[in-house]
């Protein structure tokens, strides 16, 4: 069996949400901790992705990195190129994933306890411990929970990354790229084993994404 589709996806979507949650964290905890002009905004932004439709995100991206755009032409002058690479599947999958693990580690940060941060900021902790120290410990699970979302999200991702990424065999050809036969005539054969394989590592994720919200509650 070529298993080369299901070990990109998993190095990809493992990446992806590394990135997710270091750009994630900061965005989520300043929605769900700080209240400030253009909160609202911030909020809908971070949807906003969400109930897009994947290929418009991807096209939009595409456009993005293109040589006519001041970032394109930045990237080309540092001679890099993202198009069709597996950086591009990476930044795809993370674009997808963003906005479901802010939400989740929103919704964790806003249920912490006021008063302890301010208990902790009386002993004289700084901001940057209290966060470390009282706030993340406390919305842990949340933020596990989002960890575990993105990644699913992540290595299910088909439409943004097809446009940004393309469907090259071993270099950016992904589980879902295969199960559409993109970039080659679907194999039926290697595309059910890989859906097997799919389905069994995402369904382990979400049961435990299920177990933390239980406990939680």
């Amino acid at each position: 069996m070529n298993l080369a589709p299901f070990w990109f996806s998993l190095e990809a979507a493992t990446l992806a949400t590394l990135l997710t949650v270091v750009t994630g964290l900061p965005v989520a905890w300043l929605l769900g901790r700080r209240r400030f002009p253009g909160h609202g905004l911030l909020e809908t932004a971070v949807v906003l992705p969400l109930v897009l439709p994947p290929t418009v995100l991807g096209y939009y991206m595409l456009v993005l990195i293109a040589q006519a755009t001041p970032l394109g032409a930045w990237l080309d002058r540092a001679g890099i190129t993202l198009q069709f690479t597996w950086q591009a599947a990476v930044l795809a999958a993370w674009l997808g994933a963003f906005g479901l693990f802010v939400r989740a580690a929103q919704s964790g940060f806003e249920l912490v306890d006021a008063g302890l941060e301010d208990a902790a900021r009386t002993l004289g902790r700084s901001e940057w411990s209290v966060f470390w120290s009282v706030t993340l410990p406390l919305g842990s699970r949340a933020v596990l929970a989002g960890t575990m979302v993105a990644f699913c999200r992540a290595i299910g991702d088909l439409g943004i990354t097809l446009l940004v990424a393309g469907s090259l065999p071993v270099q950016t050809q992904s589980m879902p790229l295969v199960f559409g036969g993109h970039g080659s005539p679907l194999q039926l054969d290697l595309a059910n084993q890989l859906l097997l394989l799919t389905l069994g590592l995402v369904a382990v994720l979400l049961f435990f994404v299920g177990r933390l919200a239980r406990v939680r509650r």
